[in-house]
């Protein structure tokens, strides 16, 4: 194990300890927060019910449509940009201030499109994370080195061969940190619309939770969300960082 790694979840360790001392000696009010061990033995006790089974299966899986599908568009849109240099100029100051429209506002119109369902949910979670799949794509492949470009035109290699043995290998660290950015805003986009718009799915139940004060179900909950999206994302830097090593190799 690295030394960051361990340096990592020893603070992880210590944090949890201070806030459950912090917590059991009345430091910090339980209608404010409850202790990290109340916290797993809630969400132990959620899961065993199956209570929620339903709730959790509803906002992974609009979470794996609006990320799936954000990866895929936002790549074909990121490197037809880059291809297109006229068009990424006029765009490129779209793509800048893109985060700073409230997505949120849009939907009731997503409602009039695609009725009272989960669509809606989905299609936001698309917009949070296709900007972000397509910034990376159009700096990975701004990244690929020009000069394995010239030594493809020396080898005289067909374009379907430079792209697939020369572009997306340099792009792809890149480009796979882009699916990482999409899948955390894809989180946030889809568990933002559930606890604010929606009546279903695991943002909805933390936010019933919340306006019943009913702390352990709550936290339990952000917990079980927290544990999700860092699974997803360390597993997603794993793969990131070996493509970088064999990148510099």
């Amino acid at each position: 194990m690295k030394a960051a790694t361990k340096i990592r979840l020893v603070s992880i360790v210590l944090g949890c300890a201070a806030l459950e001392a912090a917590c059991r000696a009345g430091l910090i009010g339980r209608f404010t927060m409850v202790p990290p061990s109340r916290m797993l033995t809630s969400i132990a006790q959620i899961l065993w019910s199956g209570r929620i089974n339903d709730e959790i299966a509803a906002t992974l899986s609009g979470v794996v449509i609006a990320a799936v599908s954000a990866s895929l568009a936002g790549f074909l849109l990121g490197a037809t940009l880059h291809a297109w240099p006229r068009a990424r100029a006029a765009i490129d100051p779209f793509l800048a201030t893109y985060y700073a429209i409230p997505i949120y506002v849009l939907y009731p119109m997503f409602l009039v499109l695609f009725g009272m369902n989960r669509i809606p949910i989905v299609v936001i979670g698309f917009m949070f994370a296709v900007v972000a799949m397509m910034t990376s794509t159009l700096n990975g492949l701004d990244r690929v080195p020009r000069a394995l470009l010239k030594t493809a035109l020396v080898l005289r290699m067909g374009w379907v061969s430079t792209v697939f043995r020369i572009v997306l290998p340099a792009a792809s660290p890149y480009v796979l940190g882009g699916v990482k950015l999409a899948t955390a805003y894809a989180f946030v986009g889809v568990l933002g619309a559930e606890f604010i718009l929606s009546n279903s799915g695991l943002g909805y139940q933390i936010g019933l939770a919340f306006n019943n004060f009913d702390n352990p179900t709550m936290y339990g909950l952000i917990l079980f969300v927290v544990f999700v999206v860092g699974s997803v994302n360390t597993a997603l830097f794993a793969w990131e960082r070996s493509l970088l090593r064999r990148q510099t190799r």
